[in-house]
């Protein structure tokens, strides 16, 4: 294993993707057709509240006929980049089989700290629970990855009546323990300290009894990512979650996510996975 000398190229995921700077303009293309299709249809709601904040906002999508119960997608951009408004394509998969999608946006850093947005992810939750009926299931990619983690662990801030309706939790790309982002340039804006480094790693709480979470990477990610995910999964496995790990094949950091879209994907596939 090699010692990391250069931590900002570490968590660096563009510049060693081909192209990688022309995902931001397709994802938000995509999003814009896939929104604009099912408004037509009756079945988008937009800019949902779930707290007063200008950026607590959340969309639904809803599937043909009723709902089998709500995913979640929580975006990515190490807290300081994007908005829900880039993903709604990616609710193609979980739709075509049954299921809502919610997407939020939340407050990016630095006008807020990662526990800031912890509470937020929190909030927006409680709100779809509340709004929408039935089982829920938590995604998220890179920092939404962290977040969606972070929200089933044993002292997350969500009400225990609507901890007990997630099912699973799938950690797409996720950042499981903070404290190497100390290391980086990008703290200059998530201004983290040690002791916010360590309180928002899930990979460093304890998870809440009896969840279920998956962690998936692609295998052609920055090392960082796939210690990252295969981190977690290690360690909750060792405080009796039911985890389980996946490394996706010919995937790096900004494709992983697209499996989503396919409703007949191994991703969609195991987020939906009847529970035992």
């Amino acid at each position: 294993m090699r010692k990391i000398t250069d931590w900002d190229d570490a968590y660096s995921n563009g510049a060693h993707i081909p192209g990688g700077d022309a995902y931001p303009a397709r994802w938000a293309e995509q999003a814009a057709a896939f929104r604009a299709v099912l408004a037509a249809a009756g079945r988008a709601e937009l800019d949902l509240p779930y707290g007063e904040g200008e950026r607590e906002r959340y969309d639904l999508f809803r599937p043909e006929g009723s709902s089998k119960g709500t995913v979640v997608f929580v975006h990515g951009g190490y807290w300081m980049a994007f908005d829900k408004g880039r993903w709604s394509h990616l609710a193609a998969g979980p739709l075509a089989r049954g299921w809502a999608v919610a997407m939020p946006s939340y407050t990016l850093c630095p006008d807020t700290r990662i526990a800031g947005i912890t509470l937020q992810m929190a909030r927006a939750v409680n709100a779809i629970a509340k709004a929408e009926a039935g089982p829920l299931r938590l995604t998220g990619h890179s920092a939404g990855g962290h977040l969606v983690s972070r929200l089933v662990c044993a002292d997350a801030p969500l009400p225990e009546e609507v901890r007990a309706r997630v099912e699973h939790v799938v950690s797409i790309s996720g950042l499981h323990d903070l404290r190497p982002l100390l290391n980086t340039g990008m703290n200059v804006k998530l201004g983290l300290d040690e002791a916010e480094a360590v309180a928002e790693s899930p990979a460093l709480l304890r998870p809440q009894p009896g969840i279920g979470v998956t962690c998936w990477v692609g295998a052609d990610e920055r090392p960082e990512f796939v210690r990252q995910t295969e981190l977690l999964a290690n360690i909750w496995l060792g405080l009796g979650a039911a985890t389980g790990l996946r490394l996706a094949e010919g995937r790096h950091h900004f494709d992983v996510i697209d499996d989503l879209a396919d409703p007949e994907s191994a991703l969609v596939s195991v987020l939906l996975r009847p529970l035992p």
